[in-house]
């Protein structure tokens, strides 16, 4: 097993790292912004480097500072968490050429699976479904208006390079795939430093559902149940639950081995996941895209196997065999998580500034992964989490009730934050009944 671990994170999920890798004996670095220096993660962790200042283009996504950092503490491995350089292929490759340990996926099937259409093209070709639409980019304007008829709309415009709910929009006619067009590449040049765009099939009542997968040393690949996604703002998840209550038992069979072949088409190893969208009308489902990096979401699937993501994750950058039997995978209860974020709970605009109040509910079923506490600064520099409230019980029924009462407990005062949100959707009936899909949020408001 590895035995020390710089965290290439922040917030909630390098201390969420920290926890698994000192519960396994293993020594925790952590590396820091000048914005983070009081935060949680960095106390918590057996050593901390400070690598720079707030901006993540000189601190977070510094790949020297962050080399130096482990070259300065002698750590043996580096985990990048998700966002920032945790999906970076050149990222991973300096840092296995540095004589590192990378806890995730190799370098080529990052680069496979981060180029929406080239991903697409692999999947078809693997036998996964996928949506129809481009399979090269739309070179221009002219281009995309061609594609969009073939296709019939709407149509959804995409950035190629995109990731994360970025660089998207819906176009209903040509005038809509006009404005888009541009509105999506200049974006995608900016963000990505890629403006390719393709065009596909936009489906307007339909559910986000996705599937854990974990490549094991041994050079299988196995699915760990599925995750429904579809309360989103922005296309950005804000809740997500499994099991998904849309999903049958014939059509998991069909998600998990499709998602399985997705990930051995690619030689997959370590933790990723493989994104779908679905028609509940006709329990049809397309590949969206594939994660090569542990999600936000991971601790619902951590639950309903009773197995730690992050420890698995360890165990298959270590060569070792997993802690569980991947032909007895057995998955029980179910399992809720909403994203706490720093924003208004009406517009979800950001909401940054200093926590006066802190306060997070406990009790059987209930566990909170916090990026923050009471006294803590929440800078507009990074991503608007503070913590991810997570809830477990034998039934969704449960589930519903332990979440409600966790939500009136959580107490944050200071920064905007979206708990008020949460209060309502637990009340929604579409939500409560599972028949909700992407465009509840969208309805709320």
């Amino acid at each position: 097993m590895i035995e020390s671990l710089l965290v290439a994170n922040r917030g909630e999920i390098a201390r969420r790292i920290i926890r698994t890798a000192k519960r396994l004996g293993i020594r925790a670095i952590a590396v820091y912004s000048e914005a983070d220096a009081d935060l949680p993660f960095v106390a918590e962790a057996d050593e901390a480097v400070l690598i720079g200042p707030p901006n993540p283009a000189l601190s977070y996504r510094n790949t020297e500072a962050i080399l130096a950092a482990a070259k300065s503490t002698g750590a043996q491995a580096i985990h990048p968490g998700y966002g920032f350089l945790s999906e970076n292929a050149e990222f991973a490759r300096t840092v296995e050429a540095s004589g590192l340990i990378w806890v995730g996926p190799d370098a080529d099937a990052i680069t496979a699976m981060g180029d929406k259409i080239n991903a697409r093209n692999l999947m078809a070709a693997a036998g996964v479904p996928v949506a129809p639409g481009t399979t090269d980019p739309a070179a221009d304007l002219d281009a995309a208006v061609s594609a969009a008829a073939e296709i019939g709309y709407p149509v959804m415009v995409k950035a190629a390079a995109g990731g994360g709910g970025m660089g998207m929009g819906v176009a209903v006619d040509e005038a809509a795939l006009r404005t888009e067009y541009d509105k999506v590449r200049a974006f995608a040049e900016r963000m990505f430093g890629d403006g390719s765009v393709l065009i596909e099939r936009y489906f307007p009542r339909v559910r986000h559902v996705e599937v854990q997968i974990l490549g094991l040393a041994d050079g299988r690949v196995v699915a760990l149940g599925e995750r429904e996604c579809s309360v989103q703002r922005r296309n950005q998840k804000l809740v997500e639950e499994s099991p998904s209550p849309a999903v049958s038992p014939e059509l998991r069979s069909r998600l998990l081995a499709a998602a399985v072949r997705a990930g051995e088409a690619v030689d997959y190893r370590n933790a990723g996941t493989v994104e779908c969208l679905f028609d509940p009308a006709t329990e049809d489902f397309f590949f969206l895209e594939m994660n090569t990096r542990l999600q936000v979401e991971h601790p619902v699937t951590e639950y309903v196997y009773g197995i730690d993501l992050v420890e698995e994750q360890l165990r298959v950058a270590s060569g070792l065999a997993p802690t569980f039997d991947p032909d007895a995978l057995t998955p029980g209860g179910h399992a809720m998580e909403m994203r706490i974020n720093a924003e208004d709970p009406k517009r979800f605009l950001p909401g940054p500034g200093v926590i006066r109040t802190w306060v997070e509910p406990a009790g059987e079923g209930v566990r909170v992964d916090s990026g923050y506490t009471e006294g803590n600064t929440v800078t507009p520099f990074y991503d608007s989490l503070l913590a991810k409230l997570i809830i477990t019980g034998a039934t969704r029924a449960e589930v519903l009730d332990r979440a409600r009462d966790a939500v009136a407990a959580f107490q944050i005062e200071g920064p905007k934050n979206n708990v008020p949100f949460f209060a309502e959707l637990l009340t929604n009936e579409e939500f409560r009944s599972g028949t909700y899909d992407t465009a509840i949020v969208s309805r709320m408001r």
